[in-house]
């Protein structure tokens, strides 16, 4: 059997952690089934770190474009794959094998103020359409997330399998005391920090977070504590860079991108505290990483 998963998010975070945790413990448990790899051209290698039966396919099209509409089928057929895994919620109609697709929330829907655009929404809601009733079984990752997948688009419940979210086992392993210390002096974390780590977008009220970090720090005795937010480039969010020059705290507060999942079990531990101030998720797993370095967690 041939199955292909489209692994081109596989950087980021949120939806990228499921992808690279599935396709790790894939690797892990089943040598034998042909798995073929639909990745960002810069992740070409990634099939040799797999194993024998990972093989990876690089596709140039940018996520929730028109373009994989064509190019994800196009691969697909080419590959003469027998069952096709869309990690997030795009499963483009002209696919030529049965599907299985992950719908981790419906951020979209609920919130569509959010979305950069009136057509951003309508090509959400049409892709979140033909996933729910294109693909042969709809994966989710809670039971909150199922409740709004009934309520928005009314397929039948038998079709839905919930399959809860797991941390990656290496963030419950404690680094050593060697690599937490290399850690803590490549990024100069010399002063106690607030840490949140996961995307940036609007959703996550990261500029609120920003604003109640500073009335944090006026009320006294916490002038020498850092905010330290990983997470996608910041400079695709201008307004978390207008709310840091709103409160003068640009020496206060840093952005990281993407880290490797060995920096940031470090990073867990050696933060005071861990933040998470999300308005929606449908699943939510920094907060169980952080809980598991055994990082105290405010959400």
């Amino acid at each position: 059997m041939r199955i292909a998963i489209d692994a081109r998010k596989l950087r980021d975070y949120g939806i990228g952690t499921y992808i690279r945790n599935l396709v790790r413990n894939l690797a892990r448990i089943d040598r034998t089934t042909d798995y073929v790899l639909i990745v960002q051209p810069t992740d070409i290698e990634i099939g040799s770190e797999l194993g024998d039966n990972f093989r990876t396919v690089p596709d140039w099209s940018a996520n929730y474009s028109l373009r994989e509409q064509l190019t994800i089928p196009l691969d697909l057929r080419r590959e003469k794959v027998d069952l096709f895994h869309a990690p997030h919620y795009v499963l483009p109609p002209l696919i030529p094998c049965k599907s299985v697709v992950t719908i981790h929330d419906c951020i979209h829907l609920r919130f569509p103020q959010y979305l950069p655009h009136r057509l951003a929404y309508v090509y959400a809601r049409s892709s979140l359409w033909v996933a729910t009733h294109r693909a042969s079984r709809v994966l989710t990752v809670s039971e909150t997330s199922k409740r709004d997948i009934l309520r928005y688009f009314r397929i039948p419940e038998s079709r839905i399998d919930v399959i809860y979210n797991a941390i990656d086992e290496r963030l419950g392993e404690a680094p050593t005391d060697a690599e937490v210390a290399q850690v803590r002096e490549r990024y100069q974390l010399n002063d106690p920090f607030v840490l949140y780590a996961g995307n940036i977008k609007p959703h996550k009220n990261l500029e609120r977070l920003i604003d109640a970090f500073q009335m944090l720090r006026r009320g006294g005795g916490m002038d020498h504590v850092k905010l330290l937010i990983i997470g996608d480039e910041v400079s695709k969010y201008a307004a978390l860079r207008r709310a840091v020059h709103r409160h003068k705290l640009h020496k206060h507060v840093r952005f990281f991108g993407f880290v490797p999942d060995k920096t940031l079990a470090s990073l867990y531990r050696l933060a005071s505290v861990f933040v998470f101030p999300s308005l929606y998720e449908g699943f939510g797993l920094p907060p169980l990483e952080a809980m598991a370095a055994g990082t105290p967690v405010i959400t």
